[in-house]
């Protein structure tokens, strides 16, 4: 499958859902900064021209895209702190954020379609995990736009504060500015500790 399309919420309404939402999280590789998630109910008749997987989008596009799925959609946002992830770990601060990212919507939906392999335990709600969901329904593609924009907004802003790391172009994930970065300058209160390259320069000998 090239686009994502509606056929899973279809599926979701014939069974006899009213309200669907996808939901995506993006953050679980970087080194700094918070997982984010986003749900996203869209309606048929309010569908974003362009909408696609956020990975195949040119950040021009996605930008775009991102005001049509405001414009049109029910949306809804949140995080876990690295503080989280270091103390959960990155998949229940992932899940964290998705259950976040689902209890601020309104109204609230009555089906779930999640990205991934995996529903988070503390969803109330029915749902489907949907492996490369992103690529496959319309609405984890909505809500996997929303999140890397926001999460990319926050590592901007971080980037301004702790200068050198390279954050405004590399998300806070582990290029070879970032590496460097690390060793030469050390750990902000930003950097996730639990994560190994991090956690080798705290504790080294």
């Amino acid at each position: 499958m090239d686009q994502p399309d509606y056929s899973l919420e279809d599926a979701a309404r014939a069974r006899g859902s009213l309200i669907i939402a996808g939901v995506d999280e993006v953050g679980r590789g970087p080194l700094a900064g918070p997982v984010t998630a986003a749900a996203v109910i869209l309606t048929t008749e309010c569908i974003p021209e362009g909408l696609n997987d956020s990975k195949k989008l040119s950040p021009k596009k996605r930008q775009a895209v991102e005001r049509a799925i405001f414009d049109n959609g029910v949306v809804a946002i949140a995080h876990a702190t690295v503080e989280e992830i270091d103390s959960l770990n990155i998949l229940r601060a992932s899940h964290l954020a998705m259950e976040r990212a689902v209890a601020a919507l309104d109204p609230q939906p009555d089906y779930l379609l999640i990205d991934g392999n995996m529903i988070p335990n503390g969803l109330q709600i029915p749902a489907e995990a949907v492996v490369k969901g992103d690529g496959k329904s319309l609405s984890i593609a909505a809500a996997s736009i929303v999140a890397k924009e926001a999460r990319d907004r926050i590592m901007v802003d971080l980037a301004q504060q702790f200068p050198g790391y390279g954050w405004e172009k590399n998300a806070g994930y582990p290029s070879k500015q970032h590496r460097t970065a690390l060793e030469e300058l050390g750990v902000t209160p930003h950097h996730r500790r639990s994560f190994k390259p991090v956690h080798k320069i705290l504790y080294q000998e």
